[in-house]
């Protein structure tokens, strides 16, 4: 568990030391599709800044293009307090 670490001719000792990661969330979404835009609801409040659901949102439905006909995104609007989103597609699918 210690290491000897040399940085611009200087040596340091280090210890590692063990540490816990934060466990992943996993939760179901409702979706309503229509056109060039799907409904979301149903979103558990999670504790994580909401530019960070947003980009979440984005990626998933970003990332079933080749699965479930997702596809680029133009625009996600999310309201965190109702629990719903918006996920505007560039082309219609």
């Amino acid at each position: 568990s210690k290491h000897c670490v040399k940085l611009d001719n200087r040596t340091a000792n280090v210890t590692v030391k063990p540490f816990e990661l934060d466990m992943g969330f996993q939760f179901e979404l409702y979706v309503t599709v229509s056109g060039k835009k799907i409904n979301v609801s149903e979103i558990p409040e999670l504790p994580i800044p909401k530019d960070w659901m947003m980009d979440k949102l984005e990626l998933h439905f970003y990332k079933t293009e080749q699965a479930a006909g997702g596809g680029e995104i133009e625009n996600v609007t999310y309201n965190k307090g109702a629990g719903t989103a918006v996920i505007t597609f560039l082309k219609p699918g």
